[in-house]
């Protein structure tokens, strides 16, 4: 079930170093219905590649135990809602002749991305893995495939569709273990004069934010701009074009094609800007890795000081990255009483490894409490906004990250 690599994913260098270990932890979405229930430990640990500079997890674990079955639902979220909405319109001034073609998405979960493609009368096609997800977009009429995908699944795609103008992969290559495969399924799907849409958490703004509640089981890369296109590369994809995404609290989204040069002028600018900060440098990483230590002790201290003044705190967001966070901080219900989120699926649930109850922000918020935790903090100015305004809230709020902990006073 669990895998532990000897060479780079993406460019098969043997001599990766170890710079970050995190523990043994449970997979992040792995949410139990019983407090009692005993859950498996995975190894949690980063290594880097001294030649592509690829920062990546350690472990591989099994694919079909991370995503066959998921609860994280796209359409949640009103900021990525929104993003939707303007990724749409700026894709559909990139490409001509479109309504010919069609709009594929992989790992397309909901089929929020699609929507406004389909509201708009092109044709899409989704591909997702979790059954549970499928039936959701299926449901809402965004037709999509379940299924892993990669090249087998590519030319199955193609010789029914043919291929399509637009192909959109966001927030998915840092999950894939078979990277190889997956990115010759991409080439293999789009037209020669198509668009590639990459959508990723950008490793700089990991490094800059210490956003070290990002690694998890399913993330197994964290790419910079010099590793990712090291990746498109090899299967004869080119960067065209980068814009910024205020997803995962800092992404990047590539436009890529098939034909190389004619890049923007934002292309250099973001290698120049890697090449000046040292984000690909090993000395960077150990040096994030001794903040992510001290990180944890500064919130420790700031948490056992809340709740010895106020009482246990409320959580807001069970999302996954919060899962690492109260896993290698050992935050549990001595801190956290309950957790509220948005997403349904969660509620009735307790959080992998601390074992928190997670229910739906109105019951969560009926304890009224003095202070809530914002776990979900790469969403904060939403959750903000929704607790002063539906429920009224005044009170603290604790920020974990972006980098130093810290409160603050909502009135």
């Amino acid at each position: 079930m669990v895998e532990r690599i000897n060479s780079c994913r993406v460019c098969q260098n043997r001599d990766i170093k170890e710079i970050l270990n995190l523990g043994e932890q449970p997979l992040a979405n792995s949410l139990v219905t019983d407090p009692g229930e005993r859950e498996m430990l995975y190894p949690l640990s980063l290594s880097r590649c001294p030649e592509c500079s690829l920062i990546q997890l350690n472990q591989t674990v099994e694919p079909g135990e991370l995503f066959s079955s998921y609860v994280w639902v796209t359409s949640t979220s009103s900021t990525a809602r929104v993003h939707a909405s303007r990724l749409y319109k700026d894709i559909v001034t990139r490409v001509q002749n479109l309504k010919a073609s069609y709009v594929l998405e992989v790992a397309s979960n909901d089929g929020t991305f699609l929507k406004p493609f389909a509201e708009n009368g092109y044709k899409v096609l989704g591909v997702d893995p979790a059954k549970n997800i499928a039936e959701m977009a299926n449901a809402g009429g965004i037709p999509t495939i379940c299924r892993f995908f990669g090249a087998k699944v590519a030319d199955e795609i193609v010789s029914e569709n043919g291929r399509a103008k637009v192909v959109m992969a966001r927030n998915v290559i840092p999950h894939v273990a078979n990277l190889h495969d997956f990115t010759e399924g991409l080439a293999n799907s789009l037209a020669e004069d198509g668009i590639l849409v990459v959508e990723f958490h950008y490793a700089k703004v990991i490094y800059e934010g210490l956003h070290y509640d990002s690694i998890y089981h399913e993330h197994l890369c964290y790419y910079t701009l010099k590793s990712v296109e090291k990746l498109l590369n090899q299967s004869g994809l080119y960067i065209i074009d980068i814009q910024e995404s205020p997803i995962s609290g800092g992404s990047l989204i590539l436009y890529a094609g098939k034909i190389r040069g004619n890049t923007s002028a934002a292309v250099q600018s973001y290698h120049d800007a890697e090449i000046a900060t040292g984000i690909n440098e090993l000395s960077s990483w150990e040096s994030f890795a001794k903040r992510v230590f001290e990180h944890r002790e500064q919130l420790l201290e700031m948490l056992t000081g809340i709740v010895k003044k106020s009482g246990r705190v409320v959580g807001y967001g069970a999302s996954a990255r919060s899962s690492t966070l109260l896993n290698f901080g050992n935050i549990d219900t001595r801190y956290i009483s309950i957790i509220a989120d948005q997403n349904p699926l969660k509620h009735h649930h307790y959080t992998a490894g601390t074992h928190i109850p997670i229910t739906s922000p109105d019951e969560a918020l009926r304890q009224r409490p003095a202070c809530v935790f914002v776990l979900a903090w790469n969403f904060a100015d939403e959750i903000i906004g929704i607790l002063k305004q539906r429920y009224n809230f005044k009170g603290q709020c604790i920020l974990p990250l972006p980098n130093n902990p810290r409160v603050v006073n909502v009135a």
